[in-house]
């Protein structure tokens, strides 16, 4: 084991307890399996998505600075499970600390701004990171290898990154922005063989579904095609909106490029947690609208 347990402020955001609950669930399951401890931020508010910046730069840095002072408050780490909150947040908590550097008064109008609402002033003590990170630098693959009860041999998974996790920050200091390994190095850790793909860094055409339905599942099945034709058993993503684009659409999906998929896509969470011997039902496979069994069946825990 680590050192010592591992405790973080959990941000789960509000995908992983609504649409995607299983993401939640297997999250909660894999921590408490691993020996990380979760503290959840139950007066954390929405990141966003992006949005609140169309409106205002302010909007979006005022809410979020809010979310990180109350890990700072608790003098722990932000953990997020969602790629968009990682991008998102982590953003805000970089452009805040430059400006804490480069334009003071920025950061005094934000912080009079929670101050006046009863909320702790944002301090810049700590750090946002996905659990992804979380799991590959903090708690470490030879660890992780060590608690693997289920090998996932013969499981060929293809990973999608997305963007947000890789590219929403200026600074990657966990991974390569253009050529990222991390979720292929916990695929080999567990087993499994990972696939390569041109698609697994790309968008998955979330961010257009609401206003170019058309084109944001074209993309989606370009990159599941892409998968498939490489030879994956399943995709495998951190963030669950690319998980809705490419799960919960994926019926959509294939009536727009004219073409049968059925690829099953994971939750990070999700995949890892079988190899600790996790039993399928304790982590919403079931949820799913691309069956996960033949996944559970080439493992044999059908």
């Amino acid at each position: 084991m680590p050192a010592q347990t591992l405790k973080y402020a959990y941000f789960p955001g509000c995908v992983a307890q609504g649409a995607c609950k299983e993401l939640y669930q297997s999250t909660q399951a894999l921590t408490q399996a691993l020996g990380i401890e979760l503290v959840e931020l139950k007066k954390a508010a929405c990141c966003g998505s992006g949005t609140f910046k169309e409106d205002s730069q302010l909007l979006e840095d005022t809410v979020n600075a809010r979310n990180i002072a109350l890990a700072e408050e608790l003098n722990l780490t932000l953990l997020t499970h969602c790629s968009t909150c990682q991008g998102v947040i982590g953003h805000v908590d970089e452009r805040l600390k430059q400006a804490a550097q480069k334009d003071p008064q920025y950061i005094e109008k934000v912080n009079s701004l929670l101050v006046t609402e009863g909320c702790s002033p944002y301090r810049g003590t700590t750090e946002v990171k996905h659990l992804l990170y979380a799991l590959v630098t903090d708690y470490g693959l030879e660890e992780i290898q060590r608690r693997v009860t289920k090998s996932l041999q013969g499981l060929k998974c293809a990973a999608f990154y997305g963007c947000y996790l890789l590219r929403a920050q200026s600074s990657m200091p966990y991974d390569d922005p253009v050529r990222p390994e991390a979720m292929e190095n916990v695929f080999r850790t567990i087993g499994a063989t990972p696939v390569y793909y041109r698609g697994r860094t790309q968008c998955c055409g979330w961010p257009l579904a609401s206003y170019a339905t058309t084109e944001s599942f074209k993309m989606a099945g370009i990159h599941i095609t892409e998968a498939i034709s490489q030879g994956a058993d399943c995709l495998v993503t951190p963030c669950p909106l690319c998980h809705l684009n490419l799960d919960s659409r994926q019926p959509e999906v294939e009536k727009v490029i004219g073409k049968k998929l059925g690829l099953p896509v994971l939750h990070l969470s999700q995949l890892i947690a079988l190899s600790l011997g996790i039993p399928p039902k304790q982590l919403g496979l079931e949820r799913h609208i691309v069956s996960t069994k033949p996944i559970l069946e080439k493992l044999g825990m059908a």
